[in-house]
This record gives structure tokens, C-alpha cells and sequence, in this order.
């Protein structure tokens, strides 16, 4: 029989115990469970930042894994507690938006606001809601607990959803995107995904820097640089080689990117 999987996305980092704390809560309930970190150094509070990490790993991990989700800056208010199935997988997570991304690739078929406390901690923390309601539902639901029984039903199309926007083509032919996630070395990850054409025709500007021409990866260009180039994920991106792109080009999240296709 195949142990049930449990994946874990947080912004709480590895420095206190927080993320032993929920681990512990799901094997006390749940002893088979396996356990795959995806990530826990989401910058905190960054919804945007959690929602592009998660989407870039949930299609690689066999169907009806259990993605547990937090990046919860809300804790406590009254945003909800959800879990929601998808077709290959269930997800629990605080109702923020921080789903948006993954269910785009993998659309929510059913969802519940996590009101059964007969599937929490018998004490729930106002402010620690990854170990007291999330860890436990995520728990009951890899040892076999229905969806339904978790709570109360939701309408999928009634969940949170981020206002990220596509890329815009602008009237002189050119795309307009943002910085969508600063990854541990600085590079920038945008919400670009390019068009075909010749990467010697596409040019990358952000905040006054400009990169005239995509390149194939970091080494094409000298150490220091900026560089464009599409990344594994398959959106532009934007880095210095063997440097921070973020500090050196003054880049933040959200900010805007513009590719121009000469003609």
C-alpha cells in the first residue's frame, strides 16, 4: 500500500520550531505519512512569492498528494481555513490566494471552509493556525478522512484568487509584465512567458536597466552583468551573473518589465 504524502510550503524558515511543531502534529495523527518540504523560505508574508513556489512543484509529485500551505500574514481574522481537491491533488491552506497559481494548472472540483474542530488541535492559537488546523486537516485527510466531513462546503469559485494579470501587449508591439518571485540568489522570476521569436530580437527593460538580447543562460555573459534568458519554469528572467540581480538593479516584487520585439 502506498503511504500517503504530505508537502509542506511555509514562510516560517528553519531557525525556530515552528515547522517541526506542524510535522509533529501530522505524524502523531498520521504515522505514515511521508513528508517532502517544498519550501519554508518564502519571505514572510509574501502570498505572490508562496503561490509561484507552490505552482512550481505541485505537477511533479504523483496524484493525491496533500499540498499543506502556509503563508498566512491573515492568521486569525477572519479569512478562512480551506481545503480544496483538485483532480491530482488536495490542498489546505488559509483561503489568502495563495492557491491562485497551482489551481490555474490544476482546477479546484470541490472545496470546504475548515469549521469541523473534531479535525483541529483540541487548543487552537489564534496565531498558529499551520500547527493547530492545517497540520491536523492535513493528517485526516492522508489517513482517509472525506473532504466533506472537514466542513463546511464551499463553491471553488467562491476561493481567493491573487490579481495577478497577464502580460499585457502594449500598441507598440511590446509585452508588459512584472517581477513575480525574487528567488535565494536574487534572480528575478517575471510573469513573461515569451513569444516565439529570435532571442536576438527580444530586448528586456526594468527600471532603466536594459538587456539587448535574450541569452541561453549565465554564462553568455560576463561576471557582474545582467542577464535575460528563460527560465526552467519557462518565463523570462533576470539575473547578474555570480551577483544579486534584485539589489544590484533595485528590483522588488511587482515591479515592471518590459519586452520589446525589434523588428
Amino acid at each position: 500500500m502506498t503511504r500517503p504524502l504530505i508537502t509542506l510550503t511555509t514562510d516560517f524558515g528553519q531557525a525556530d520550531g515552528y515547522v517541526a511543531a506542524m510535522k509533529g502534529v501530522i505524524l502523531s495523527l498520521c504515522p505514515e505519512a511521508r513528508l517532502v518540504d517544498i519550501s519554508h523560505d518564502i519571505a514572510p508574508q509574501a502570498i505572490r512569492s508562496g503561490a509561484y513556489v507552490l505552482s512550481t512543484a505541485v505537477s511533479y509529485f504523483p496524484g493525491g498528494a496533500i499540498h499543506l500551505v502556509v503563508v498566512d500574514p491573515g492568521v486569525g481574522s477572519a479569512r478562512r481555513p480551506v481545503a480544496v481537491q483538485s483532480q491530482r491533488a488536495f490542498y489546505v491552506a488559509p483561503d489568502n490566494g495563495v492557491l491562485t497559481l497551482a489551481l490555474e494548472q490544476d482546477p479546484a472540483q470541490g472545496a470546504v471552509h475548515l469549521t469541523n474542530p473534531q479535525f483541529h488541535q483540541p487548543q487552537v492559537s489564534a496565531t498558529f493556525h499551520g500547527r493547530d488546523i492545517f497540520a491536523p486537516v492535513a493528517a485526516h485527510l492522508a489517513c482517509g478522512v472525506p473532504l466533506a466531513d472537514l466542513g463546511t462546503p464551499l463553491d471553488p469559485a467562491d476561493l481567493i484568487r491573487l490579481p495577478i494579470s497577464a502580460p499585457q501587449r502594449l500598441a507598440d508591439g511590446s509585452w508588459q509584465g512584472e517581477v513575480l518571485h525574487i528567488d535565494r540568489f536574487g534572480n528575478l522570476i517575471t510573469n513573461i512567458g515569451l513569444p516565439p521569436s529570435d532571442p536576438e530580437r527580444l530586448s528586456v527593460e526594468a527600471r532603466g536597466t536594459r538587456i539587448r538580447a535574450l541569452s541561453r543562460t549565465f554564462a553568455d555573459v560576463e561576471a557582474g552583468k545582467p542577464v535575460a534568458y528563460v527560465g526552467s519554469n519557462g518565463y523570462l528572467e533576470i539575473a547578474v551573473r555570480q551577483g544579486n540581480a534584485a539589489a544590484q538593479l533595485g528590483l522588488d516584487l511587482g515591479d515592471t518589465v518590459i519586452v520589446t520585439v525589434s523588428p
